[in-house]
């Protein structure tokens, strides 16, 4: 088992803090649109990172009714984005249903 290291990394993986910092600088490359927020960050099965994000996909007039997608990024190990799927999509205005 690799050593764990402050941050979550291990001895030669990344932390959360640089996954998140990955996210943010290659999917905004590949949607063509910013991340607005980050909505969560865990470890995947593998070492990876699984890490959710929000991005604008639909800019209107009031900001109200912006169209927001939540998106899943999965990293390797290295840091590598290894794949990312739309989770949903929905208005800025609409509540999360339980």
């Amino acid at each position: 088992m690799a050593e764990q290291r402050k941050g979550g990394a291990s001895r030669n993986g990344l932390s959360g803090r640089d996954a998140i910092a990955r996210v943010r600088r290659d999917l905004p490359q590949l949607l063509g649109r910013p991340i607005e927020a980050v909505l969560g960050v865990q470890r995947a099965d593998d070492n990876g990172w699984m890490v959710t994000v929000q991005v604008v996909e639909l800019s209107r007039i009031p900001s109200t009714t912006d169209v927001l997608a939540s998106y899943e990024v999965t990293l390797d190990e290295q840091g590598e984005l290894v794949g990312y799927r739309r989770d949903r999509r929905y208005y800025r205005n609409q509540t999360d249903q339980d």
